[in-house]
């Protein structure tokens, strides 16, 4: 009935008619598939580029182990704060979503003129997920960054240390290096005792880590800053320093060294003029020294204050002749010694004791061992490896031992405090803690004697420009010749001016240094008493009442104990 073309199998107009349907759906099939693979190639685009942007840089190569941890603050006596944590931010890039880099480097360096633009393209080329580009910007400086709007650049906000005071306690309180963790100082101090060990667990959370309070008065800090750095400008030297020492309980309140370098911005910190020459600078004491030898010959029982010696010939001894500065060419009694800072006496002073006893005493005091103390940076002194009678003699008057003028202070109160020695504390530290961390190092009567001496020698002796009216102050001078090339130079000097106040009751221990200083003015001297006395009368002037310690000018007149000729 359908009918059939001729010689067609049975099935053939079955298979003409599907063959038929398949050639002719081909091109529809062809543009659906098209369409899937097309829009799953842009799917997969869409989700790199919404990863990309929404990538954490801690998750693109950012060194983890480099993330700032809180460190505490740091704070004076009274509270002020020497440290702490600011946040800020630092500038990364990803290499691998730099388009241009090139025209990257040319935007950014309108905002960091310093950028190194060879190491910055090499950055930029390296392929990596994550490079530093410059740690720790200004607010500005991220503000003007993000206005340029490169893309494959970001922010991370990082911690940073920050020293309000400069410059003023930088010796002291040290500084961090870019990850934040302590290099110097008491931040270096801090790392030590245990907050390294929770910044890499952590768990140094800034909420839990309590203020470390310090010894130091911020406001006597200042003062002392002040007045060495005037006193290199002063007496043209190049270099001046200047403790203020709790003599009662050991505490530093005060110490500073200049030239110096802003933490906040320490791209000289290591230079070497920077150096803490309090602490870490090793010196021959000079006449300073006289204190240690004289209170070492009361000591020893065998010499009193009305002891007399023979000055009135110079010693020759070893090829070298011992003289006086300005020589009475007399027999001396043991003050006289002290307020002419007579080198001959001294000398026959530490001869009464002996080579032996000299050293062990030198060593009891403190001065021939690396003081213990909770800043880093402390020099170890040096001696002769052997010593001989000439060394003794030398070392009489402040010569042939090197030793921090630091050490000098602690060493000299406990000749003030009635014979206690205790290492320095850049802490808090209780007169009763004080007592139960110190020894006895000389006896009362040899301390008592010391106060007197000390006193005298303020009244009429080399350190008539340290008195300030009220205070009761007293000390010693020292002028020491600078060895150079092996020989002792005539013309550079390192003067010190050890004091103490008031001296009734001493308090307090003042010691100033300044390093080669010049005259003045034309025709003015250069020893200490001339510059080294002067910078301990302002520092005491200027702090005394900080301090609490009151004036009292009811002792300005009181007659000396023991008269002299």
């Amino acid at each position: 009935m359908f009918g059939r073309r001729p010689g067609a199998g049975p099935d053939s107009g079955i298979v003409v008619d599907g063959a038929r349907k398949v050639r002719g759906g081909s091109p529809r099939v062809r543009v659906r598939m098209t369409m899937v693979v097309f829009l799953a190639i842009y799917s997969i685009i869409a989700g790199r580029l919404i990863y990309f942007g929404m990538l954490n840089p801690e998750d693109s190569g950012a060194p983890a182990s480099r993330v700032t941890a809180s460190r505490p603050d740091i704070v004076d006596r009274n509270g002020e704060v020497l440290a702490t944590d600011i946040k800020t931010a630092s500038l990364f890039a990803e290499p691998r979503r730099i388009v241009d880099a090139d025209e990257a480097i040319e935007r950014l360096q309108t905002i960091l003129p310093d950028l190194d633009a060879e190491q910055t393209y090499r950055k930029l080329k390296s392929g990596t997920g994550f490079v530093w580009l410059r740690r720790q910007l200004t607010p500005r400086q991220q503000n003007d960054i993000l206005a340029l709007g490169i893309p494959g650049i970001g922010f991370r906000s990082e911690t940073r240390r920050f020293y309000p005071g400069g410059a003023t306690a930088s010796h002291i309180v040290g500084l961090t290096n870019i990850d934040n963790r302590g290099i110097a100082g008491l931040e270096k101090y801090i790392d030590d005792q245990g907050l390294t060990d929770l910044q890499e667990t952590g768990l140094a959370i800034e909420a839990d880590l309590r203020p470390v309070r310090l010894s130091i008065d911020l406001r006597v800090q200042h003062i002392v800053r002040d007045e060495i750095s005037a006193a290199l400008e002063r007496y043209h030297a190049i270099a001046a320093g200047a403790v203020v020492l709790n003599a009662k309980t050991g505490e530093i309140v005060a110490m500073a060294s200049v030239p110096d370098f802003d933490p906040n911005n320490p791209v000289d910190a290591h230079n070497k003029d920077n150096l803490n020459r309090m602490s870490a600078g090793l010196y021959e004491m000079g006449s300073t020294f006289k204190s240690f030898t004289t209170a070492m010959a009361l000591d020893s029982g065998k010499v009193t204050l009305d002891s007399k010696f023979d000055a009135s010939r110079p010693i020759t001894i070893g090829g070298q002749t011992i003289r006086d500065f300005h020589g009475k060419g007399r027999v001396l009694t043991v003050p006289e010694v002290f307020i002419y800072s007579s080198n001959i006496g001294s000398a026959k002073e530490a001869d009464v004791v002996g080579i032996d006893g000299h050293r062990e005493f030198l060593h009891r005091v403190g001065l021939l061992d690396r003081m213990q103390t909770e800043l880093p940076e402390v020099a170890r002194p040096t001696e002769p490896k052997v010593w001989k009678k000439v060394h003794s003699i030398t070392i009489a008057f402040g010569h042939g031992v090197s030793t921090t003028p630091l050490q000098t202070a602690v060493a000299a109160a406990a000749l003030m405090n009635g014979g206690r020695l205790m290492q320095p504390t850049f802490l808090p530290r209780s007169l009763e803690q004080a007592m139960a961390v110190s020894t006895t190092v000389i006896n009362q009567q040899t301390s008592a004697d010391m106060r007197y001496l000390y006193r005298l020698n303020a009244e009429k002796g080399s350190g008539k420009r340290a008195e300030v009216p009220g205070y009761r102050v007293g000390g010693k001078t020292g002028t020491a010749e600078k060895v150079v090339n092996g020989r002792y130079s005539s013309d550079k000097r390192f003067n010190a001016f050890l004091a103490a106040f008031p001296m009734d009751d001493p308090q307090y221990i003042v010691l100033s240094i300044i390093d080669e200083p010049k005259p003045e003015k034309p025709g003015m001297g250069a020893t200490a008493g001339s510059n080294a006395a002067p910078i301990v009368a302002n520092i005491i002037r200027r702090s005394a009442s900080m301090l609490g310690v009151e004036p009292d000018f009811g002792h300005e007149n009181v007659p000396t104990l023991v008269s002299y000729q």
